[in-house]
Formats: structure tokens, sequence, C-alpha cells
């Protein structure tokens, strides 16, 4: 690492650290919530996030026989969604940075009856192991926001796909709706981090959570993003008033 590198400082949560830093905290983030992570996404979004997940799967445009990446994907809901739509023939691969969440994950799916067609790997979003061109679908769900380097991982993200395949970022974003914003914020860091202690108890990781949201680019910024990363025919669609976003664009 350079002498400049090692000077760079970027943000978790709210707190300012050293660049190299960040993915070692994030790693002990969800280390931490791994085991609780399925739960308290049904308690924090009411259940939504299964709303907001289905609306993505039903982007992916995935066929059977086709090839899909869920990056930072966690648990696996959109694995298992994207495995269902390619079939045994096709093939999902589930990758994230954290060993508990992938492991997790897989069990998950495993239990589901996925067994065919998945592929598990620990991949870092800013580098991912694949060819060019392998996936016809990248999807990342509720993970670039913890990525450090977020203009690295859409050009990761980006070189991976076949040309015509398409990028699914699903994530939180800053809300639209008149009104929305206050309660919004009093939920996040009043009623959000106790949830977290009583259910996880962890009132820390889910403070950062909710702070991570506040950090990461409003919709119109991130889409500027995946333009500059290569992207062609970007769009977003707000949902739940913006609370949450998820945007859309084509490797060309």
């Amino acid at each position: 690492m350079s002498a400049q590198d090692s000077s760079k400082t970027t943000h978790f949560g709210f707190e300012e650290v050293a660049w190299q830093d960040k993915a070692r905290r994030v790693r002990g983030v969800f280390d931490s919530v791994a085991p609780k992570y399925d739960l308290m996404n049904d308690l924090m979004s009411g259940g939504l996030h299964r709303i907001w997940k289905s609306f993505a799967l039903s982007q992916t445009y995935l066929r059977p026989g086709q090839k899909a990446l869920d990056v930072a994907g966690g648990t696996g809901d959109l694995a298992r969604g994207m495995a269902s739509q390619v079939g045994e023939q096709g093939l999902v691969v589930l990758s994230d940075i954290n060993g508990s969440m992938l492991s997790h994950g897989r069990d998950r799916l495993i239990d589901a009856g996925i067994v065919k067609g998945v592929d598990y790997v620990q991949a870092n979003a800013e580098c991912l192991p694949f060819a060019d061109a392998t996936f016809d679908c990248v999807t990342i769900g509720f993970g670039l926001r913890n990525v450090t380097n977020k203009d690295a991982a859409l050009r990761s993200m980006y070189r991976v796909l076949r040309p015509g395949g398409r990028l699914l970022i699903l994530e939180f974003s800053q809300p639209t709706a008149p009104g929305l914003k206050p309660l919004y914020d009093t939920y996040s860091f009043k009623v959000l981090p106790v949830l977290g202690r009583l259910v996880a108890n962890d009132e820390g990781s889910y403070r950062y959570l909710a702070e991570s949201i506040r950090k990461h680019p409003d919709q119109e910024t991130l889409l500027g993003m995946m333009r500059t990363a290569g992207f062609d025919q970007c769009r977003y669609h707000n949902l739940s008033g913006g609370i949450v976003a998820l945007h859309r664009g084509y490797k060309v």
C-alpha cells in the first residue's frame, strides 16, 4: 500500500476511519449479526424487505439456463429467487466477503432444498474473482453501502457481466415522500438500536447500519456513479417513499 493510500480515510457509519480498516470493521458487524440477521430484517422492515426483494427479482428477466451473481448476498434471499428463475440447468453464484454470512446463506438454501445450480464464493465486491463477461445478471442487495470503494465494486460488477447483461442494486436510499424523513430518522436512531439490543444483543452494530444508510450516496449520485462505471440505460425506482431504491443499468 502506498503512503497516499495509507493516509486515506472513509466513513464507518458516522465515524471516520482509516481506508484499509473499514472492511475489517464491517466484517465484525456482520459476524455479530449473522445469527439473527433474517429475524431482524423482518422486525426492522415489518416484512417489507420481502416485497422489495420480490420487486428486484421481477426485474432480473433471467431465463432458464442463464448465469447470475448475487454480490454481498448475505443469507441468500435474492440468490434463492434467481435459482428458481434459471433452474438447475443454469447457475447462481452467491458471494459475500463475510464467511459467517455466506455460511448462513448456504445453510438456508440447502434447507430449502436448493442444491444443484448454486455455487458459493467468499469474495470482495471490489475485485470479483470471475472471468470477464460471465454473468447475465448481477445483483447486490443492501450490500453496496458497506463496500469501502464503491466505484471499484461497480467497475468489477460491470466487468463480469456479459454484453446485454444487467446490474440491479437494491439499497436503502433517501426518503422522498413529504414528511417521511423525520419519522424515518426517529425510527432509525431511536427504535432500531433498541431492537438490536433486545433481539440480537448488539445495539452498536444496528446503530452502525442506520448510520451507514445516511452516508450512502443518494439516488441521483448513485445513478451517476453507475454511468461513470460504464453502465448504460441507468435508472432507478423508489420503493416505500424512497426509503429503498432499485437502481438498474446494462452493459453494452
